[in-house]
């Protein structure tokens, strides 16, 4: 039995560092920052602020959609280069077939910003 609990031990360490460093570093900046006096909250500092408008009007106002938009091609468009990182590196070992496959992304990839600049979803006012 307490060669099974020993199994345990180095998770239970791997666990108490992780706690203690997460800690450390949420709590300490705080600590730091009381004491070297960079702590002057006013009202403007301490307001919410998302998506471009203030938080405390009516929650059933309308609000511009191009917020979304911009996220969403900033997600799609995020994860299309993730996926070319692996694929420059293993780019000696992969064959045509792999070049050819990432070719047809990159067409796909470079038709959807097309698109996507044509119908004018790139463009703030």
């Amino acid at each position: 039995m307490a060669s099974v609990a020993a199994g345990y031990l180095p998770i239970l360490l791997f666990l108490a560092v992780a706690l203690i460093l997460s800690c450390a570093f949420v709590f300490l900046p705080m600590a730091v920052s009381r004491l070297t006096g960079a702590h002057k909250p006013y009202p403007e500092k301490l307001s919410e602020y998302e998506c471009g408008f203030p938080a405390f009007e009516d929650s059933r106002s309308q609000f511009d959609v191009r917020f979304y938009l911009v996220a969403i091609l900033f997600i799609i468009f995020d994860l299309e280069a993730a996926f070319l990182f692996p694929w420059a590196v293993s780019l000696m070992g992969t064959g045509w077939a792999a070049w050819c496959a990432m070719m047809i992304f990159l067409g796909e990839l470079v038709l959807g910003y097309v698109y996507a600049w044509k119908k004018g979803a790139l463009e703030w006012e």
